[in-house]
């Protein structure tokens, strides 16, 4: 798997934002995000991190497991958006994590391709 410029900052973006998940989880208030959410979104972070060093050198199982995760990542987000109670700065704060988090797939996305 070729190292591009996409990929790198892909890889970058998904490492910055799997941080964040494993940050959440002990600095949460255990109500937002619910504690259940903040640990499987550490597991989830430390897979990506996993995920990124792999992709970093070459391995496209390490993509793989950086889209997955991020992915699962995003949609442990979705239910601040219809859940009673989520105050407007984290409604705000996990939609730009799921924007961010669909950038960062969409940069690593690519290095799946099979190359002729």
């Amino acid at each position: 798997m070729n190292r591009s410029r996409t990929l790198v900052a892909g890889l970058i973006l998904s490492g910055l934002l799997a941080l964040v998940d494993v940050v959440t989880m002990p600095f949460g208030d255990g109500e937002h995000p619910p504690f259940a959410v903040a640990v499987v979104g550490a597991v989830l972070g430390l897979l990506t991190l996993a995920g990124v060093v792999l992709a970093w050198r070459g391995g496209r199982v390490g993509a793989v497991l950086v889209i997955v995760t991020r992915l699962l990542s995003g949609l442990s987000a979705v239910p601040a958006f219809f859940a009673d109670g989520v105050p407007g700065p984290a409604r705000g704060l996990a939609a730009l994590g799921v924007v961010l988090t669909l950038a960062g797939v969409a940069l690593v996305a690519p290095a799946l391709r099979a190359r002729a």
